[in-house]
């Protein structure tokens, strides 16, 4: 007996999905309402300390729910500043050994050009010019080897900064702060949990336009184009209720559908996937059963 009715459920199926197109009262469609969902995770880890939202909220783009515990990232990034104060003041010492040997070669340069002048005139000697440029070289190469002593305390600084700036983006990062428009599907975290980095929080989606899939034979694939109104309809107590929709997209592929059919003849009939924007009066809900007429009969 349970053989019986299923084999008959799968005819209907088949009978159903293949009718479309014809003025037999039938759908040309039938599928369920879909939406984008969102999972948001947390970007970082420790105790959630603030989470203000519950399942069925309507939130707003930007809107902030809450945030992780930032005692931790604020300790370590003071503790990154004490340590750029102290190089800071090392490096200081060795910049200002760097300005008096570059007043010494500014004053030695001033030298080498009244020398010059003096010999233009057979005022001056070579040796005088001579020993100036040696004077010379010997504070280049004292400036030199200072910035070379110096190199890796300027390097530290700079991977002190990096560290203030990684953390300053985690710390950031420890504000929860909703993405989209739309509604809370489910929430995963509560208050005073410890989450971590990756972890769902709560997943939304926009309800304001649903998305009906169906899915329609290669015949009818001629009267659907992208941008086109048809009619859906929903049970609706003992009649049915009718919604205004656009195709939104039509697939390029075809698919062997339904899946659950087993003889060769059925599994070789081809259908593409279609969908439908339909906007949402709040009593289109995700996974609800509709009908797609192409045009009202």
């Amino acid at each position: 007996m349970k053989n019986i009715k299923h084999k008959l459920g799968i005819s209907l199926l088949v009978i159903s999905l293949f009718s479309c197109g014809k003025d037999n009262g039938k759908a040309d469609g039938y599928g369920n309402f879909e939406a984008t969902e969102i999972t948001i995770s947390a970007e970082n880890n420790g105790k959630l300390m603030q989470f203000n939202l519950d399942e069925g909220d309507m939130l707003q783009k930007e809107q902030f729910i809450g945030y992780i515990d930032t005692i931790p990232l604020a300790l370590k990034r003071e503790q990154l500043a004490v340590s750029k104060a102290v190089i800071t003041s090392k490096s200081k010492g060795v910049l200002s050994q760097i300005a008096v040997l570059n007043s010494k070669l500014k004053k030695a340069n001033t030298n080498k050009t009244r020398v010059v002048n003096l010999i233009k005139e057979n005022a001056g000697t070579q040796k005088q010019l001579d020993d100036i440029t040696g004077v010379m070289d010997v504070i280049k190469n004292q400036i030199k080897s200072v910035e070379i002593q110096n190199a890796p305390v300027v390097n530290e600084l700079k991977s002190i900064d990096v560290q203030l700036k990684q953390i300053d983006n985690q710390i950031q990062k420890c504000r929860i702060v909703n993405p989209v428009n739309g509604t809370v599907l489910t929430k995963y975290a509560e208050p005073n949990e410890i989450t971590a980095f990756g972890k769902p929080l709560y997943k939304i989606a926009d309800l304001t336009t649903m998305q009906l899939r169906v899915y329609i034979s290669e015949t009818q694939l001629a009267n659907l184009k992208i941008g086109q109104e048809v009619t859906v309809k929903i049970d609706d107590a003992d009649t049915m209720k009718s919604y205004k929709g656009t195709i939104s997209w039509i697939a390029s592929e075809a698919e062997f559908t339904p899946k659950i059919i087993q003889t060769k003849e059925e599994r070789v009939a081809l259908v593409y996937a279609v969908k439908v924007d339909v906007e949402n009066d709040g009593r289109l809900k995700i996974g609800m059963p509709a009908e797609l007429w192409i045009s009202e009969r």
